[in-house]
């Protein structure tokens, strides 16, 4: 195991769910060299992490945005990367992308032995498969460590990871002097958004942005909280309903942050409030306390890893028809989100208190 490419085109909660494999590949092989072939808008939550030597953020959806633009720029950049990946001379690939054409384009790399997962017959071009029709009963953290056994490898720690780079945290340092919370304030973090990896469906995933609005002006007033809303660009209507509640109480960083800003934001922070998303996954990785949102998605496959009911307190209304997110499909809701539309502003109060005693 001299060289190996990680691949996964996913959001950041996926990619963070590798980060147990790659630790555990890293401690069987620590002289291995190992690169990691996302997406562009994840990988800078990877460029720290000491484990990996190369970052390939390039996805194929990358590529295809690019050939929208311009053909010719997409041709050249898919090019670049097949060159990019051959140069190297990885021997080994871990494909958790689920579709056949990275497995391809590993080949056409040159790269001899591909692992990963052969869903809907996708894995045609691995050389060493599982298969599976979906993600189901068990974590997929646990699902990706399965993989280690073509390695010869026994997991001996399933924790996630998230490395931040040093001038990030004083960035966040500076950030909270200029917002004057001070050592000893309760601070907590609300991400309203549902993520950017689920597109125009993310809003299925996202408690009310009234009920948000109310537990921060709660936690405002009831526990004299400094709340931090945080999202990207795209959610800043969301966060704008809740500063307005909020009287402008609650401090609006949505979009101010890049990746990396945003993991040394949710370090400095007591608690995470979320929905099923990327900055849930990241508060986890960095063992902060979450409470979080579930609705279509099952948490015990999705939810943060590893469970601790003390650390990480979950909230949903199980209905008849949840969880709606199965083998990989999102079936179409005709229950008006009762799921997360039926979890009270009371109860999250509540549990916001308890957590905090």
């Amino acid at each position: 195991m001299k060289k190996t490419l990680i691949i996964n085109p996913f959001g950041i909660g996926d990619i963070l769910f590798t980060t147990p494999l790659i630790r555990e590949i890293k401690r069987q092989y620590p002289d291995s060299f190992l690169g990691y072939w996302c997406n562009e808008r994840v990988k800078d939550i990877l460029t720290a992490n000491p484990h990996i030597g190369k970052v390939f953020g390039l996805s194929r959806g990358d590529i295809k945005r690019i050939s929208r633009r311009s053909r010719l720029e997409g041709i050249g950049c898919f090019f670049g990367l097949l060159s990019a990946l051959k140069k190297e001379k990885f021997e080994i690939a871990l494909d958790f992308s689920l579709d056949h054409r990275y497995g391809l384009m590993a080949k056409l790399a040159g790269i001899k032995r591909r692992i990963g997962f052969n869903y809907k017959n996708r894995g045609r071009f691995l050389t060493d498969k599982i298969d599976i029709d979906g993600y189901s009963s068990r974590h997929v953290v646990e699902y990706y460590l399965d993989l280690l056994h073509f390695l010869g490898i026994i997991p001996q720690s399933r924790d996630l990871e998230l490395f931040i780079p040093a001038q990030e945290k004083l960035k966040a340092q500076k950030l909270f002097a200029d917002l004057s919370i001070k050592e000893g304030d309760l601070v907590i973090g609300i991400a309203p958004g549902g993520g950017a990896s689920w597109g125009r469906d993310a809003v299925r995933k996202h408690w009310p942005a009234q009920n948000f609005a109310q537990l921060a002006d709660r936690l405002i007033r009831g526990l004299g909280a400094k709340v931090l809303i945080l999202g990207d660009s795209e959610e800043k209507t969301i966060a704008a309903r809740i500063g307005e509640v909020t009287a402008g109480r609650a401090i609006d960083l949505s979009g101010r942050t890049n990746l990396a800003e945003l993991a040394a934001v949710i370090e400095r922070l007591n608690l995470l409030i979320a929905n099923d998303g990327g900055p849930l996954h990241m508060a986890a990785a960095l063992g902060k306390k979450t409470l979080s949102f579930f609705g279509p998605v099952d948490p015990a496959v999705y939810g943060p890893y590893p469970p601790d009911e003390k650390r990480h307190i979950i909230l949903r209304r199980v209905v008849d028809c949840s969880p709606c997110y199965v083998k990989f499909r999102l079936a179409q809701c005709y229950n008006d989100k009762e799921c997360l539309n039926g979890i009270s502003v009371d109860d999250a109060v509540d549990r916001v208190s308890k957590m905090n005693q």
